[in-house]
């Protein structure tokens, strides 16, 4: 989709806050820019989110939520990093990005031969520069997350509330 007719199709969101469903398929949150890659009645753009940068304007969506998806997003080559950065660029200043998803190496995480990203609650201290005292935010260096609400069950599912902070040069200090 050009970014002219991008662009159309966000102003009838405009009026009110913009929300992304990532990868809602058949089943999307209802107010929610569905946005997958299987072109589907209910799909608003589709998109692989493996590709960036994604068809959306910088700073379009107050929140961006992800059911089931960041499991399936190849960590290879700094795969998952990108796609975080991707959500980040999406987000206005301190918006929410709402995750969920099986706890790595639970029963629901091996049941589906397409996952191949576990996550745990320690893999959101790499994208929070005030967590655990940055250390781990200092490795890679993504776009800077506050890791906002945390709850898991480690055999079963993640649910995950990260808010967008400001670029700040003190995080890499």
């Amino acid at each position: 989709m050009s970014k002219k007719k991008m662009s159309r199709f966000l102003d009838k969101f405009r009026s009110k806050m913009i929300k992304i469903d990532l990868g809602g398929g058949q089943d999307p949150q209802p107010g929610f820019l569905n946005i997958d890659k299987l072109a589907l009645p209910t799909v608003d753009v589709v998109h692989d989110l493996e590709v960036t940068p994604w068809p959306l304007p910088d700073g379009c969506a107050e929140l961006v939520m992800g059911s089931h998806i960041v499991e399936h997003i190849n960590p290879a080559h700094g795969g998952f990093l990108r796609f975080m950065d991707e959500v980040w660029r999406v987000l206005k200043p301190d918006g929410q990005f709402m995750i969920s998803f099986p706890y790595a190496g639970s029963p629901g995480f091996w049941a589906d031969p397409t996952h191949c990203n576990g996550c745990t609650e320690r893999t959101w201290a790499y994208f929070d520069p005030l967590e655990a005292g940055g250390g781990l935010y200092k490795i890679y260096k993504p776009k800077p997350w506050r890791v906002a609400f945390s709850s898991w069950d480690v055999n079963g599912n993640m649910e995950v509330v990260l808010v967008k902070r400001r670029e700040d040069k003190s995080y890499l200090v």
